[in-house]
């Protein structure tokens, strides 16, 4: 039997947010993401990959049970990435979404992982992170268990 996910893709990122209009106007004006979906308390979006949603945390409490308490500001509880073709194009995003007001925790930088990354936070203080490998690609690999290549 096939591991529940390696046979279902992750194809929603929801966060959880405090006011849905304002994190709309974030990540349509900023960012640059499409609006796909808006009803009340809830949005998401079309980019180039994974559908990008946001849930106002009162609303989700209100009609799922899900606990509606709230992390204080500047605590991360998730962290969304863009991988990047290279360190130049790292470089090239930094500029154009500070441009647009997108406040960043530092300059892009390069770090032990072998990636050029920056950081910044939407108003919700979701994370995000924008890399690039740099030469010699990621470290770390593991390599899959020829076993489970043929599960």
């Amino acid at each position: 039997m096939t591991p529940f996910a390696q046979a279902f893709p992750i194809t929603d990122i929801c966060f959880l947010v405090e006011d849905a209009e304002r994190s709309v106007a974030f990540y349509t004006e900023k960012m640059g993401f499409k609006l796909r979906r808006r009803a009340e308390g809830f949005a998401d979006f079309t980019g180039a990959g994974v559908t990008l949603a946001l849930w106002e945390i009162g609303h989700i409490s209100q009609y799922t049970g899900v606990s509606g308490l709230r992390a204080p500001p500047h605590v991360h509880k998730a962290c969304g990435a863009f991988e990047l073709p290279s360190p130049a194009a790292v470089d090239a995003a930094y500029a154009e979404l500070a441009g647009r007001g997108v406040v960043f925790h530092a300059p892009p930088s390069d770090f032990v992982w072998n990636a050029r990354c920056c950081y910044f936070a939407d108003p919700d203080d979701n994370l995000w992170e924008l890399y690039a490998w740099l030469d010699g690609g990621p470290v770390g690999d593991v390599e899959p268990e020829k076993a489970e290549l043929t599960a």
